[in-house]
């Protein structure tokens, strides 16, 4: 019980006392049928232990079911599972939205789609294409834009420059100029770690 933080052991109470309570329930209620009454009580155990099970591993499972969600530990890092394609993805809330990025560490900037960008309320047709980037499909214009807010679970950081794609970017990229708010950047297996 000491491992576990507080919603954890709440859970845990809660899982109990409905076992004590449907257990209780049918041994009252079927005195004479003792044999039945144990099997009931035996399938009832091992839904709770299969319960347990299945709480204790939730980070484990919430990854394999949704890999672009980071898991956040209460020790300040951000850990990612590296997609089938190879890559890492995220989601993040930019200027109070949700918006999937890849993780390119390979990008300096903050790079969003132009449909990413017209969904956030930038005037994607009004802004001005000054700025050239060389991508694996050639070069393409771009545009400097202010993002407000920018929140990765409990991280938010403010007024983060960023750039719209003028290309056929299908998936924003979220390149060093955010990566590198974070104090270490660690790739291990299929994990991306990021700490602040």
């Amino acid at each position: 019980m000491r491992d576990l933080n507080g919603d954890d052991q709440v859970v845990l109470v809660y899982l109990i006392l409905l076992l004590l309570i449907v257990g209780g329930s049918m041994i009252i209620s079927s005195r004479a049928q003792l044999n039945k009454t144990l099997q009931q009580m035996a399938i009832w155990g091992l839904i709770f232990i299969g319960a347990i099970g299945a709480y204790s591993m939730r980070d484990q499972i919430e990854a394999a079911i949704y890999p672009e969600r980071p898991v956040i530990s209460e020790r300040g890092t951000v850990s990612f599972t590296r997609n089938r394609d190879g890559h890492f993805y995220a989601e993040l809330e930019v200027n109070g939205r949700k918006v999937g990025f890849v993780v390119d560490t390979g990008a300096t900037e903050i790079v969003l789609s132009e449909a990413d960008a017209e969904r956030l309320g930038y005037p994607v047709k009004d802004l001005i294409y000054s700025g050239r980037a060389s991508t694996a499909n050639g070069i393409v214009q771009t545009a400097r834009i202010t993002l407000k807010t920018v929140t990765l679970g409990r991280f938010r950081d403010q007024n983060l420059p960023a750039t719209v794609n003028g290309g056929a970017l299908e998936t924003s990229l979220l390149g060093m100029r955010y990566l590198g708010l974070f104090r270490k950047i660690e790739i291990a297996g299929s994990k991306m770690t990021l700490t602040r």
